[in-house]
């Protein structure tokens, strides 16, 4: 860039000069040529031959076709240099497309904090309770149907309290099945009741009790999940029971919120056993 501009300088140095060059041959021109006319004018007298219409000189030529024929081509290059020498320098307009400048920064959005979990905690799923209504159990003492039950829940036992409970009549060692899923939570000998069981249902809502068995099913166990069907024991007349009158004594109890196996509001089965 620096040599180009000393050679610009330069070419508008020499036309410069040649442009006052010029000028003065063209004054020393007019000059010669008024001394040519002073000193070839006639003498007083003496016919005038080819003498001009008049004795003034022409005027000199303008200097303005000179400077269109030598100083503008000196200018058009000069600037047609300077102009291509730019062009090299400026890179590309595709180049400039692909590298735009860069644009300010702007903050990043909110993230919306996700709550940590609770020690992997796995929230169960609720087991819905049993729906209590006509037909939802299975009566427990296998052979015996609907229509040979009787309504015992209301019979009194003694002048203070209610039987609570159904009593289910059968021969001895008839076999006595689960009335529905769930768990056995206790096998108890009472004085009352003989051999026992209690079991919760699936949802741990209702527990059932099965009394004056005569023997427990064989491996059965605290803990044992049931299913609908499965040989919880025996009739008998065990406990307080009448040894001439074989029987279950069973029961249905809405337990607490403490889930005790012992107690509980009772409700009567035999609805439950009414198709």
């Amino acid at each position: 860039m620096k040599s180009i501009l000393i050679v610009a300088a330069g070419a508008l140095l020499g036309a410069a000069s040649l442009f006052y060059f010029l000028q003065n041959e063209q004054n020393n021109v007019a000059t010669t040529s008024l001394e040519a006319i002073t000193l070839s004018a006639p003498v007083a007298g003496e016919p005038v031959q080819d003498a001009p219409a008049t004795g003034t000189p022409p005027a000199p030529e303008p200097l303005a076709p000179l400077a269109a024929t030598v100083l503008e081509p000196v200018a058009s290059a000069v600037t047609s240099s300077l102009t291509r020498t730019s062009a090299a320098a400026a890179p590309p307009a595709e180049t400039q497309a692909e590298n735009p400048s860069t644009p300010e920064p702007t903050a990043p959005e909110p993230v919306a904090a996700t709550p940590a979990p609770e020690d992997n905690a796995v929230t169960p799923t609720p087991i819905e309770p049993l729906p209590l209504h006509p037909g939802a159990l299975l009566i427990p003492v296998t052979g015996i149907t609907a229509a040979q039950l009787h309504d015992t829940f209301d019979d009194k036992r003694g002048s203070e309290r209610s039987h609570e409970a159904l009593d289910i009549m059968a021969p001895l060692q008839t076999p006595v099945v689960a009335v529905d899923d769930g768990k056995v939570v206790k096998l108890f000998n009472s004085v009352p009741g003989g051999l026992t069981v209690y079991q919760y249902d699936a949802s741990g809502t209702f527990a059932y009790y099965y009394a004056h068995l005569d023997s427990y099913a064989a491996d059965l166990e605290e803990g044992q999940e049931l299913k609908r069907g499965d040989p919880i024991g025996y009739v008998g007349a065990t406990g307080n029971a009448n040894a001439l009158a074989p029987h279950l004594h069973f029961a249905i109890f809405l337990l607490g919120p403490e889930k005790q196996w012992w107690k509980g509001t009772a409700i009567n089965p035999y609805p439950l056993f009414q198709r």
